[in-house]
Parts: structure tokens; sequence; C-alpha cells
């Protein structure tokens, strides 16, 4: 995931139910998960299926956004890269981080979130990771001038990135999402410039001395989606 958005133009649909969350087992294939959202969001706009949240887990995977340079890829251990489509530059996707794709339509208000209002969907996906990141103990927030959610690392004193957005719209129809690092191998993020920031680390829920799952991640990312987008607590199902 990358901080940034890329949209495409918008058109019109009805009010659909609230969104179905579902969860993968075992890793997804980063161009299944892109063939998996565009038929998700293909079903959007045909008014044929409703809103989804997917859970998931890659194999190592590096992804370029849009403004990704070539001199920000080293990739010594040779991880597959992909295009992802969406804006921002090279970030990292493997197993033990959590990906939560989002794909909601914008033409309709999500409880606080309004119609058609890129930059408070973006500030709300950010609520969502620290309100969730909270609820695991655990004390994030963004940072002036840089993308992600950050922590205080606690042997270093810095900060360091524990999770990150990319979003891209498609006729106002949102898919990508957000991510956070729960027990990855931290040295797979030395094979790119983390979107663009060399001065600054990645750290994980391990990392800092938090033992929360991944099913824990789940939960209390499901718990607090009502306070940033409305509607009932989530019930999540198996993909």
């Amino acid at each position: 995931m990358d901080d940034h958005t890329a949209i495409t133009v918008p058109s019109h649909r009805p009010v659909l139910s609230e969104p179905m969350w579902q969860r993968s087992t075992g890793l997804v294939a980063y161009p299944d998960a892109m063939a998996g959202m565009r038929d998700i969001i293909g079903h959007l706009h045909d008014h044929s299926d409703g809103e989804r949240v997917w859970l998931l887990e890659h194999p190592p995977t590096f992804t370029a956004g849009t403004s990704a340079r070539p001199q920000d890829l080293f990739n010594p251990l040779g991880f597959e890269t992909f295009e992802a489509g969406r804006g921002g530059q090279w970030t990292y996707h493997g197993p033990g981080q959590r990906v939560a794709y989002v794909m909601l339509d914008l033409h309709v208000p999500h409880g606080p979130l309004p119609p058609q209002d890129v930059r408070a969907y973006v500030t709300a996906l950010e609520r969502w990771l620290i309100a969730a990141l909270a609820r695991l103990g655990v004390d994030a927030g963004r940072r002036d001038g840089r993308i992600g959610v950050w922590v205080t690392d606690p042997d270093s004193g810095r900060d360091a990135k524990i999770a990150a957005l990319g979003v891209r719209l498609t006729r106002w129809t949102t898919w990508h999402g957000v991510s956070i690092n729960v027990d990855p191998d931290l040295s797979h993020f030395d094979g790119i410039v983390p979107c663009g920031i060399r001065e600054h680390g990645v750290t994980s829920l391990r990392a800092v001395g938090n033992t929360a799952t991944m099913q824990d991640v789940d939960l209390a990312l499901a718990a607090c989606w009502p306070e940033c987008f409305g509607g009932a607590l989530p019930m999540i199902q198996a993909a």
C-alpha cells in the first residue's frame, strides 16, 4: 500500500447494503487479488453485487504505484514485482502482513464519511487503522508531511511505519486499501525504498512487543469499522 490516490471518471448508482467482509486463508497471489477486485467493482458498477472488505495475505511481492521510481527498487531476493495501478510508489506485501482491500461506493455516505470526497475517504482509512491499533494497545498516529501510520520504535526512539494505505477510485468505486504489519519478515522491506521514504524505518506489531495475532487484528479492524464508516459490527466470513 502507498498513501496516494488514482481516480477515474465517476458515474451514478443506487445505495447498496453494508459491505460484506471476507477473509481468505493461505496466500493470495497479487494478480489473483487484482482480478478479484476488478470482478467485485465490476459487479458494483452494474448493481449486481454489494460492497466488500477483503482480508488476505500475499506471498512476498513488490508493487509499484504510479509514482514509483526504478532506482527505489533493489530486490536482492528476486521477489515478483507488479504494477499496482494505484497512486504512490513502491510497497512490499508478504506473509505476516494483513492486507484489507476495501471496495465501497462513494456516491453515498458511509456513516461520518460524506459522499464523493476523496480526502475524507483517505482520512477515514487512516482513522480506522489508528483506532484498530489503539484497540490492540498500540499508540500509532499520523506524522506531518509523511504518508502512512507511524509508531515510535521502543529501541531506537525513532519513528517507524507500522501501517500503510493506498487507494484507487474507478467511477467513484474504491479499491486497494490498507495494510498492517503484524509479523512479516522486516528484512524484506530492504528490497525497496518503502513509499519513497529513505530516512525512516518500517516496523511491525511483533517488533514493538505486541503479541496480537492476525485474527486479533481482523477483529480490531471489524470492531472499529462502524465508528469510521457507519453501519453495524461486521461479521467476517470465509472467502
